[in-house]
């Protein structure tokens, strides 16, 4: 069985394949029109971002039977095509959902005690402690939307603050002894904080918007470690500004490229401008996943998965 890496990954995800059986060839800097000359020999793709996969890539992929993406979305996929393909769609979000999870905790103890500001102003010279006074996680009500492997993760790094976790997730039955799952208009009556930890989806996309802000009874904290395209950013810089979001902290940006690699197409858009300027905002690059940890597991649990649902000699 012959796989194609579309992109560098940990070093054990080649080790262990080939051990299985498996042939390994890699190309990280072929076009997409370059790659798809020569995809139809390949029986499995494996990617990270570098470039969607869409109708043209599939039809060119005659012999494809699985595509695996080294993370936890498959957003970069055109999913109801492959599956009308029969192409195995495999994704990893059991290797980086405890990194994801420290990382929201660690932004919000950073929103919380401003301590991004703090940094800034000691190294300046400046000893502001009453304009830096923190609040307390103990005794809030965290709002967990989407409840899958990162939601979970989040919930279960809560454990011990003495806060009330409720979960949202548009599935039934998915909250557990870390977190009560709610309606959605019970996320809007309680919550001091919402962590998103949703998909890129058609209902995701700008779900989090003037509107949807406005619907919070109490001003609230934010944390966005799922995908950038689900908040607003116009909207959201509007509600730092008014007090209706309090802080908000961010590992992914609405103006991000699709690849995750780099951040804009064009010019800062305005509303970024503004962002930035922000004390009580935290943002980083997409990397709330992203640990030597992760890295390893992600290719761990891909490679279980391959050798589980394929045989390699078989083809």
């Amino acid at each position: 069985m012959k796989i194609l890496h579309l992109d560098t990954n940990h070093p054990l995800l080649l080790e262990e394949l080939q051990k299985a059986g498996f042939k390994n060839d890699e190309d990280y800097t072929s076009s997409k029109e370059e790659v798809e000359k020569k995809i139809h020999k390949y029986h499995g793709v494996v990617i990270r971002s570098r470039f969607k996969i869409d109708q043209p890539f599939l039809d060119a992929a005659k012999k494809l039977r699985f595509i695996a993406r080294v993370g936890a979305g498959l957003d970069s996929i055109d999913i109801p095509y492959a599956k009308k393909k029969k192409v195995k769609l495999i994704a990893a979000p059991e290797g980086n959902r405890n990194a994801v999870g420290e990382h929201a905790l660690g932004m919000l103890l950073s929103l919380f005690n401003n301590l991004n500001k703090a940094d800034r102003e000691v190294k300046a010279g400046l000893w502001h402690r009453e304009s830096n006074r923190g609040v307390e996680l103990d005794g809030k009500t965290v709002g967990i939307i989407g409840y899958g492997n990162m939601g979970k993760a989040f919930a279960k790094k809560l454990k011990g603050f003495n806060c009330t976790v409720l979960c949202y997730d548009i599935k039934e039955d998915v909250g557990n002894k870390n977190a009560t799952q709610v309606s959605l208009q019970t996320l809007f009556d309680l919550v001091d904080v919402v962590s998103l930890h949703t998909p890129w989806t058609p209902k995701t996309n700008n779900m989090v918007d003037a509107q949807f802000i406005s619907k919070f009874k109490k001003p609230f904290w934010l944390l966005n470690t799922a995908r950038g395209k689900s908040v607003v950013t116009e909207d959201l810089v509007s509600a730092l500004k008014s007090g209706k979001i309090l802080g908000a902290g961010l590992d992914v940006l609405e103006y991000e490229k699709s690849s995750f690699e780099s951040l804009f197409n064009a010019e800062m858009p305005p509303a970024m401008k503004e962002l930035i300027t922000m004390d009580n905002v935290i943002l980083s690059p997409h990397i709330a996943g992203w640990t030597v940890e992760s890295k390893e597991k992600l290719a761990q649990t891909i490679v279980e998965k391959i050798i589980e649902k394929f045989n390699a000699k078989k083809y």
